[in-house]
């Protein structure tokens, strides 16, 4: 009978056992359900947001926010049962706190020549703030909305449950906790040339004026948090994401105002996953770009849309070799601007315009160093031109060092700016490039290596320089090759005009006959004038020692204004 009893007994203490294991497992279950419902009701309501976000539905967005939320219920004596209706103030109201919140990123600070393409509307920048921008910008309905743009995508990596969150609705009042889920979704942008903006990875904010390096961004990496159970609370919506805090004051002034809600992580982007626009990835959009922006009728649409490019592949060489050009006959138009000279022949007004800042960037040099920002300018400057140019020319010598031309305008640019090794080794180097045979552009190579000799001396100041007579030299093999009327006069005044700086301005008689030279074969030039012979012969240098010395009077006569 004792076995028997002890037999009940354990079979008994075995049932319970089992009865309770299964109502533990069915507990488990059922709590693991509610947290895969929780997940999944957040995950949705995550999607749902950035959708609604990105497509300015201000309704939709407003119902899935817990600050808009928040607000509604807190000025609500009991629970709120619905959504207002779709017109209603409060929408507008969320709106606005969200386009605030946004419009750090939209403020334009791309002046002047660094203007990035869309050059006008919104064009979204990330900047140092980057850490502290709400997730929420980077699905604002402003990005990609102005043409060419075509939008983002939204894709949800993943989600998991982070510690409740904790909030009241009114100060002073019970705090109330609600479920909190960390939703990771990353956001990918159609189209390099309307996607948002940020610095290029490892940039460095420094005190100095340094520009810094901006790259188009293709995709990051966002997290959402999403409160659930709401609805217990009062909230209309069951779920919301938690992107701004609900505003609150501090209970007494000076001190910390209470965060609504409370939570252990944000809403935000995850800086170290920027991922941006490359080379590679669009190739056929960046050329068909750049022969786009070769057509617009304004010039900062043309800059705008070639900058973007270039920020996403610097050595892209149709948008380099349309900036370039651009670029460089803005010097010339800005050079036309201050001689005032009227010339027909494109030939004949190249000449002048590069005549005019050669003697410029020698002499005073103010518009050429004096950029917009430095100067106050409300416009661009002369200087803001060439400090872009020149490391578009740089680059495009590298990419395309068979585009002549190019190394022409680089050689002509380093003269400007005064960089005077460069500007001798580029014309030295395209001396030795162009064969013998190639008479017309060899001509033009030593004419420009001489000028960027003569550059040097006068800047520096140091009379007898042995440059003078090797820029002498360069003018004299120049006018050997050269087969056009217009090369021969330059080249007989450049050998003139090297002389300044010869001792004792060398021999008189000798710079007399190379200027009698170059006026007989400015005669001949398509397109002369009286007056742009005037303007050669009375350079501020030249004009100053021909005054000084009677001997020089019957080719001052030359260009003597008319009486009557």
């Amino acid at each position: 009978m004792v076995h028997r009893g002890i037999t009940i007994l354990v079979f008994m203490l075995l049932t319970v056992g089992a009865a309770g294991t299964d109502a533990a497992l069915a507990a488990a279950s059922k709590k693991s359900k509610r947290a895969t419902a929780a997940g999944q009701s957040a995950t949705e309501t995550a999607r749902r947001y950035m959708q609604a976000v990105a497509q300015g539905d201000r309704v939709t967005a407003g119902q899935l926010d817990f600050a808009c939320q928040h607000r509604l219920v807190a000025a609500t004596a009991g629970a709120v049962k619905s959504y207002p209706r779709a017109g209603d103030p409060l929408y507008d109201l969320c709106w606005n706190d969200l386009t605030a919140a946004h419009a750090p990123a939209l403020k334009r600070s791309d002046l002047a020549i660094a203007v990035l393409w869309p050059s006008t509307g919104p064009l979204a920048f990330f900047g140092d703030e980057l850490p502290q921008t709400p997730a929420s910008a980077f699905v604002m309905d402003a990005v990609g909305i102005s043409p060419p743009g075509s939008g983002l995508h939204t894709d949800i990596t993943g989600s998991r449950a982070m510690p409740a969150a904790s909030f009241r609705l009114k100060p002073n009042s019970t705090v109330l906790g609600a479920p909190a889920t960390l939703v990771q979704a990353t956001i990918r942008y159609q189209d390099p040339l309307t996607s948002p903006v940020t610095y290029a990875a490892g940039n460095v904010k420094w005190t100095s004026t340094i520009k810094r390096a901006r790259r188009a961004l293709k995709s990051v990496a966002t997290q959402w948090v999403v409160l659930t159970g709401l609805k217990r609370h009062g909230f209309p919506g069951d779920s919301a994401v938690f992107n701004l805090p609900v505003a609150t004051q501090p209970d007494v002034p000076g001190m910390v105002a209470e965060k609504v809600p409370f939570t252990t992580d944000t809403s935000r982007v995850l800086p170290e996953s920027l991922e941006w626009w490359g080379p590679n990835d669009q190739p056929g959009t960046l050329t068909a770009a750049a022969a786009r922006a070769a057509a617009f009728p304004d010039l900062r649409d043309r800059i705008a849309l070639l900058n973007r490019i270039l920020i996403i592949d610097p050595n892209q060489p149709d948008a380099l070799t349309v900036l370039t050009r651009n670029l460089y006959s803005v010097l010339l138009r800005e050079a036309a601007v201050h001689h005032k000279l009227a010339v027909k022949d494109p030939s004949l007004s190249l000449v002048v315009s590069e005549f005019y800042w050669n003697v410029y960037a020698a002499a005073e040099r103010v518009d050429l160093s004096n950029d917009m920002e430095m100067g106050g300018l409300s416009q661009p400057s002369a200087a803001d031109y060439l400090y872009r140019v020149l490391p578009a020319l740089e680059t495009l010598a590298r990419v395309r060092p068979e585009q002549l031309d190019n190394r022409f305008r680089l050689g002509v640019a380093y003269r400007w700016n005064n960089d005077q090794l460069p500007m001798i080794e580029t014309f030295e180097a395209l001396v030795k490039d162009i064969p013998d045979n190639r008479k017309t552009p060899k001509a033009e190579a030593l004419l420009q290596l001489a000028w960027s000799r003569i550059n040097k001396v006068a800047w520096n100041r140091i009379l007898h320089d042995p440059e003078s007579l090797r820029a002498y030299g360069d003018a004299e093999a120049s006018l050997a090759n050269a087969e056009l009327p217009l090369d021969k006069f330059l080249a007989e005044y450049t050998m003139a005009y090297s002389m300044i700086f010869m001792p004792n301005y060398g021999d008189k008689a000798k710079m007399l006959h190379h200027l009698t030279e170059a006026k007989r074969w400015f005669d001949e030039v398509p397109g002369k004038t009286d007056e742009v012979w005037r303007y050669f012969l009375h350079s501020d240098l030249l004009k100053a020692i021909l005054d000084a010395d009677p001997q020089f009077q019957p080719i001052l006569a030359t260009a003597e204004t008319p009486k009557g």
